[in-house]
Protein backbone atom coordinates (compact mmCIF):
# COMPACT_ATOMS: atom_id res chain seq x y z
CA UNK A 1 0.00 0.00 0.00
CA UNK A 2 1.29 3.50 -0.58
CA UNK A 3 1.84 6.23 1.84
CA UNK A 4 -1.46 7.91 3.87
CA UNK A 5 -3.37 10.71 2.11
CA UNK A 6 -4.32 13.39 4.50
CA UNK A 7 -6.10 16.56 3.32
CA UNK A 8 -7.98 19.27 5.56
CA UNK A 9 -11.74 19.37 5.53
CA UNK A 10 -11.75 21.97 2.89
CA UNK A 11 -9.65 20.10 0.10
CA UNK A 12 -11.96 17.24 0.87
CA UNK A 13 -14.94 19.17 0.25
CA UNK A 14 -13.45 20.79 -2.75
CA UNK A 15 -12.27 17.18 -4.14
CA UNK A 16 -15.80 15.25 -3.81
CA UNK A 17 -18.82 15.70 -4.64
CA UNK A 18 -21.52 16.25 -2.18
CA UNK A 19 -22.73 12.72 -1.86
CA UNK A 20 -19.23 11.69 -1.81
CA UNK A 21 -18.22 13.53 0.41
CA UNK A 22 -21.17 13.14 2.74
CA UNK A 23 -20.03 9.17 2.80
CA UNK A 24 -16.48 9.25 2.55
CA UNK A 25 -16.18 11.61 5.19
CA UNK A 26 -18.73 11.53 7.48
CA UNK A 27 -19.66 7.86 7.49
CA UNK A 28 -22.90 8.19 5.31
CA UNK A 29 -24.68 5.76 3.53
CA UNK A 30 -26.32 5.93 0.34
CA UNK A 31 -30.26 4.33 0.14
CA UNK A 32 -30.42 0.82 -0.75
CA UNK A 33 -30.72 0.10 -4.87
CA UNK A 34 -30.07 3.64 -5.92
CA UNK A 35 -25.81 3.21 -5.89
CA UNK A 36 -24.73 3.34 -9.67
CA UNK A 37 -22.16 0.29 -9.47
CA UNK A 38 -24.83 -2.24 -7.60
CA UNK A 39 -26.08 -3.69 -11.02
CA UNK A 40 -22.67 -3.45 -12.64
CA UNK A 41 -21.15 -6.74 -13.92
CA UNK A 42 -18.29 -5.10 -16.11
CA UNK A 43 -15.08 -6.61 -15.76
CA UNK A 44 -12.44 -3.98 -14.14
CA UNK A 45 -11.15 -2.83 -10.77
CA UNK A 46 -12.97 -0.80 -8.01
CA UNK A 47 -11.05 1.93 -6.36
CA UNK A 48 -11.51 4.47 -4.04
CA UNK A 49 -13.31 7.44 -5.05
CA UNK A 50 -11.30 9.97 -2.73
CA UNK A 51 -7.53 8.71 -3.64
CA UNK A 52 -7.45 6.54 -6.45
CA UNK A 53 -6.43 3.25 -3.73
CA UNK A 54 -7.12 0.01 -5.74
CA UNK A 55 -9.92 -1.65 -3.24
CA UNK A 56 -11.96 -4.36 -5.09
CA UNK A 57 -11.99 -6.63 -7.88
CA UNK A 58 -15.25 -7.26 -10.42
CA UNK A 59 -14.04 -11.17 -10.02
CA UNK A 60 -15.18 -10.52 -6.21
CA UNK A 61 -18.28 -8.93 -6.55
CA UNK A 62 -21.66 -10.93 -6.33
CA UNK A 63 -25.70 -9.80 -6.02
CA UNK A 64 -26.20 -10.24 -2.40
CA UNK A 65 -29.85 -8.63 -2.78
CA UNK A 66 -28.81 -6.41 -0.20
CA UNK A 67 -29.06 -3.40 -2.72
CA UNK A 68 -25.46 -2.24 -2.41
CA UNK A 69 -22.12 -3.26 -4.30
CA UNK A 70 -21.10 -6.67 -2.58
CA UNK A 71 -17.85 -8.52 -2.72
CA UNK A 72 -15.85 -11.56 -0.85
CA UNK A 73 -12.76 -9.56 -0.43
CA UNK A 74 -10.99 -6.51 -0.92
CA UNK A 75 -8.34 -6.46 -3.69
CA UNK A 76 -5.09 -7.13 -1.81
CA UNK A 77 -3.66 -7.22 1.49
CA UNK A 78 -3.58 -3.66 3.13
CA UNK A 79 -5.94 -1.88 0.87
CA UNK A 80 -8.88 -1.84 2.98
CA UNK A 81 -8.98 -1.24 7.42
CA UNK A 82 -11.50 -2.46 9.65
CA UNK A 83 -12.48 -0.89 12.89
CA UNK A 84 -15.34 -1.46 15.16
CA UNK A 85 -18.77 0.51 14.56
CA UNK A 86 -21.40 0.63 17.88
CA UNK A 87 -23.07 3.51 16.03
CA UNK A 88 -26.65 3.44 15.09
CA UNK A 89 -27.78 0.76 17.85
CA UNK A 90 -25.80 -1.84 15.96
CA UNK A 91 -22.22 -3.46 16.67
CA UNK A 92 -20.80 -4.19 12.68
CA UNK A 93 -17.22 -3.76 11.28
CA UNK A 94 -16.79 -0.89 9.46
CA UNK A 95 -14.37 -0.82 6.04
CA UNK A 96 -12.78 1.99 5.80
CA UNK A 97 -9.73 2.75 2.96
CA UNK A 98 -6.35 2.00 4.33
CA UNK A 99 -5.06 5.31 2.73
CA UNK A 100 -7.16 7.70 2.91
CA UNK A 101 -9.43 6.44 5.53
CA UNK A 102 -12.56 7.03 3.91
CA UNK A 103 -15.67 5.18 4.77
CA UNK A 104 -16.71 3.02 2.55
CA UNK A 105 -19.58 0.34 4.25
CA UNK A 106 -19.46 -2.52 6.08
CA UNK A 107 -18.76 -6.02 6.28
CA UNK A 108 -20.99 -8.96 7.36
CA UNK A 109 -20.24 -12.81 8.14
CA UNK A 110 -23.03 -13.61 5.65
CA UNK A 111 -21.31 -13.88 2.26
CA UNK A 112 -21.46 -17.33 0.21
CA UNK A 113 -19.43 -19.81 2.70
CA UNK A 114 -17.76 -21.02 -0.56
CA UNK A 115 -15.62 -18.01 -0.60
CA UNK A 116 -14.61 -17.19 2.96
CA UNK A 117 -18.17 -16.51 3.99
CA UNK A 118 -17.60 -12.42 4.59
CA UNK A 119 -20.14 -9.90 2.22
CA UNK A 120 -17.88 -6.00 2.13
CA UNK A 121 -20.88 -3.71 1.54
CA UNK A 122 -20.06 -1.03 -0.12
CA UNK A 123 -21.65 2.43 -0.88
CA UNK A 124 -21.05 2.91 -4.43
CA UNK A 125 -20.13 6.78 -4.34
CA UNK A 126 -17.11 5.70 -2.40
CA UNK A 127 -16.01 3.92 -5.11
CA UNK A 128 -15.04 5.26 -9.18
CA UNK A 129 -14.68 1.91 -11.56
CA UNK A 130 -11.72 1.61 -13.61
CA UNK A 131 -13.04 -1.22 -17.02
CA UNK A 132 -10.68 -3.83 -17.84
CA UNK A 133 -8.47 -3.02 -20.93
CA UNK A 134 -9.43 -5.64 -23.90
Amino acid sequence: MSEKLTLTDAQWREKLTPEQYRILRQHGTERAFTGKYEKNKAAGEYVCAGCGQPLFESADKFDSGSGWPSFVRPAGDGAVDEHRDATHGMVRTEVVCAKCEGHLGHVFPDGPDDQGGLRYCINSAALDFKPEDN
